[in-house]
């Protein structure tokens, strides 16, 4: 007997395509602590950002696992289920196994729509089925070459407690079962990113211990008439994702920043983001100036080019607040001239983003640690998941809330209703709302050791014991974070209201806009304004 099982925990969440998304690699030798470490922001403007979970699972023989579209719900058929699926929260499982992604598009005449195995569904399934990083890319690949490869071009990270990986599929076309890929593992010591353009160039031929890849990866651009030179000089990126000007001024450009923050020593120049003619290409990785802790990745996660040329602070643009964003659409035309705004990796329409962090030294309950948050990266909280918990907050479950119902209940609405109400007064509201976010953060990172502590020696007399103690701490804090951000909300307002501001003591002050902005006026309207004097 064939029973279809749906995952509705995950697979039937519905959102757009996730083509704006960023994602930071860490290695073990290049974090302060050992641990390996991958970030990954899902920005659609139509994404409910919530914490997906789902527990471990048998499965009866002949069961089948329907597959549906991550972006749209669309049913794309079904494959057999296996005997045994892991727990997964998030986007890291049981295992201290996480992946992420960003979406590259690349050629899209290769993609095959009566495939079965969309980008998120790989993704989330992979979850349930591998213990490393390495197995991971293996279930991701046997699964494509099997049932077909759906989606458009697809960077993935993935990471165990050991080892990081960046890995690039895109499909082979209608009628052309399977993908073509490449693996590579990032060098210890280094880091790497993407943001929705292929990053792989030429790869090694013969280091599988460094390199996976597909066997037909150069063969079938050969035959397609997009590579006729040796193997040793081919490059996926170029050949499968062409480079443009959006890709280069939208993607790249938030690995170059990445890069210039982490490793400012290296003076990785803006050239090549702008397309100046000549300019050197970003490397896939680089060694950062310092090791990194959780804490350094969070804050790599918040960034609009702040002190560079693209600086989105400082254009006319960003109002006498210092905007740091710019409402969609990216491109758009004056006189028949194209132009377009900056995309930074942060930005108002992220649904959530997380810092997987994974710790070999620790069991993996313990070990695995999803640093989860919802909205904006700027304006939000990491709040600590750890791998092994059997609930999620309440705040940030599924079926909690959705995109089209305001509910205080939700923690996508709470932290959305406080970042819009600080889009307003930027530059002075920002300032309450780091002030929050860091003493939160810095009390996570201040307690972990000694959570981590009462859980090994609660571990070392029953395992349980240890997980029923870290699912009642991560539900706790994620609820409690929630809490407190509805409250400064609400103080947002009141300190606030109506273009005021109230100091500490409670007087009303009126400071107006800043002076910058008044000049701004003046050289726009000359005497407009200006106050005469009767005679």
């Amino acid at each position: 007997m064939k029973r279809i099982l749906i995952i509705t925990s995950v697979l039937l969440v519905i959102s757009t395509a996730a083509l704006a998304c960023t994602n930071f690699l860490i290695t073990k030798g290049a974090s302060t602590d050992g641990s390996t470490m991958i970030t990954y922001a899902a920005d659609s403007h139509v994404l409910y950002g919530e914490l997906y979970y789902t527990p471990a699972t048998d499965h009866l023989p002949g069961e089948m696992l329907a597959i549906y579209e991550w972006d749209t719900g669309k049913y794309l058929g079904q494959i057999p289920q296996v005997a045994h699926t892991y727990q997964v929260v998030g986007n890291m499982n049981e295992h201290q196994v996480s992946i992420g992604e960003t979406t590259f598009t690349g050629r899209t005449e290769l993609i095959d729509t009566t495939a079965i195995m969309d980008y998120g569904s790989l993704m989330y399934i992979t979850l349930q089925r591998a213990k490393t990083a390495r197995e991971a890319i293996q279930v991701i690949t046997d699964l494509v070459a099997e049932y077909g490869y759906y989606s458009s071009g697809e960077s993935f990270s993935i990471a165990d407690p050991n080892e990081v990986w960046i890995m690039e599929i895109v499909g082979k076309g209608p009628g052309r079962t399977g993908a073509v890929w490449v693996a590579r593992k990032i060098p210890d010591g280094y880091i790497s990113a993407h943001a929705n353009q292929a990053r792989i160039r030429q790869f090694p031929l013969k280091d599988p211990e460094n390199c996976l890849y597909e066997k037909e990866v150069i063969s079938l651009a050969r035959e397609k008439g997009w590579f006729d030179g040796k193997d040793k000089d081919f490059s996926f990126a170029d050949t499968y994702a062409p480079l443009d000007y959006g890709a280069l001024r939208f993607c790249e450009a938030r690995v170059w920043s990445m890069f210039r923050r982490a490793a400012p020593s290296q003076n990785f120049s803006i050239d090549y983001v702008k397309a100046v003619p000549g300019a050197e290409p970003l490397p896939l990785w680089i060694k950062p100036d310092k090791k990194l802790s959780h804490r350094d990745v969070m804050e790599l996660m918040r960034d609009h080019f702040e002190d560079s040329e693209f600086d989105m602070r400082k254009d006319i643009g960003a109002g006498p607040y210092e905007l740091p964003y710019r409402w969609r659409p990216l491109t758009w035309e004056i006189d028949g001239v194209k132009y377009c705004n900056e995309r930074a990796t942060s930005t108002q329409q992220t649904g959530f983003s997380f810092v997987a962090q994974a710790r070999s030294w620790l069991p993996d309950p313990i070990g695995g640690i999803l640093w989860f948050s919802v909205d904006d990266t700027y304006s939000t909280v990491y709040v600590p998941m750890y791998c092994g918990i059997t609930e999620v907050p309440r705040s940030y479950a599924v079926g909690t809330g959705d995109f089209h119902h305001f509910s205080w209940e939700s923690a996508f609405w709470v932290f959305n209703f406080v970042s819009n109400y600080i889009y307003q007064r930027y530059s002075e509201m920002i300032v309450d709302v780091q002030k929050l976010q860091r003493q939160l953060e810095g009390q996570f990172a201040a307690d972990q050791a000694a959570i981590d502590a009462a859980a090994l020696k609660l571990y070392e007399q029953s395992p349980q014991l240890a997980v029923d103690y870290l699912t009642d701490y991560s539900v706790k804090t994620g609820n409690t974070t929630v809490k407190r951000w509805k409250k400064l909300g609400e103080d947002l307002i009141v300190k606030y209201l109506d273009g005021n501001l109230k100091d500490e003591l409670g007087n009303v002050k009126h400071p107006g806009y800043p002076e910058a902005w008044y000049r701004r006026i003046v050289d726009d309207t000359g005497d407009h304004f200006k106050m005469k004097t009767l005679e």
